[in-house]
């Protein structure tokens, strides 16, 4: 049992660990960067969840589908995403084979949802973090596209720029797809989710 803040996890019972990347704090909440976490946000009221902070992260204890799950948002910065996680699963003495990554990827279309088991971070710094921390790159992520056809040259502000208004339905409707990709991997595992999803 790992105590995080007030609230005790058996961590003996965890199907899984879902990881969602973004930037702590209130500037960055609605940011395109920050899709992972709006993700995880939602999967926590969704499942009634009540997040505590501990472990350079904040964790939610919820049931998706019976499956016991432990939502986590590194309360680092994106580029030591991989801190926060190593630490984090140090102390539930657990792998990265139990991690399930939810991330955004300017490389995808705006909307576009793709499962991967392994890969390389491809360009993504948080992720980079993650798999230099961990020493592998065959970990399970939800690929969130907020890649537009006309972009600045300076993605950096890209992505650390709002969503914006008009364009809320829209998301608003990617991140519950992403909510089914993630219940679709607990239920059905990788391999059909890829093939559900990645069409």
């Amino acid at each position: 049992m790992l105590w995080c803040g007030m609230e005790a996890i058996e961590t003996e019972a965890l199907a899984k660990v879902i990881v969602g990347l973004g930037n702590p704090g209130k500037r960055y909440e609605r940011n395109r960067h920050n899709v992972g976490f709006m993700v995880l946000e939602d999967l926590a009221r969704e499942g009634s969840g009540r997040w505590s902070s501990g472990a350079l992260s904040r964790t939610c204890r919820i049931e998706i589908s019976r499956h016991p799950v432990l939502l986590m948002e590194p309360l680092t910065y994106m580029n030591h995403s991989g801190r926060a996680v190593e630490v984090l699963l140090s102390k539930l003495e657990r792998g990265p084979q139990d991690l399930l990554l939810v991330l955004d990827d300017l490389n995808l279309p705006f909307g576009r949802i793709r499962i991967r088991e392994r890969g390389s971070a491809g360009g993504h710094h948080g992720l980079e973090s993650i798999l230099d921390a961990l020493k592998t790159d065959e970990i399970v992520r939800v690929r969130l596209g907020i890649g537009e056809e006309t972009m600045p040259g300076a993605k950096a502000d890209f992505v650390l720029s709002d969503f914006p208004s008009e364009i809320r339905t829209d998301l608003n409707d990617m991140i519950v797809k992403a909510g089914k990709a993630v219940k679709s991997v607990l239920n059905d595992g990788v391999s059909k989710t890829m093939a559900l999803f990645n069409a």
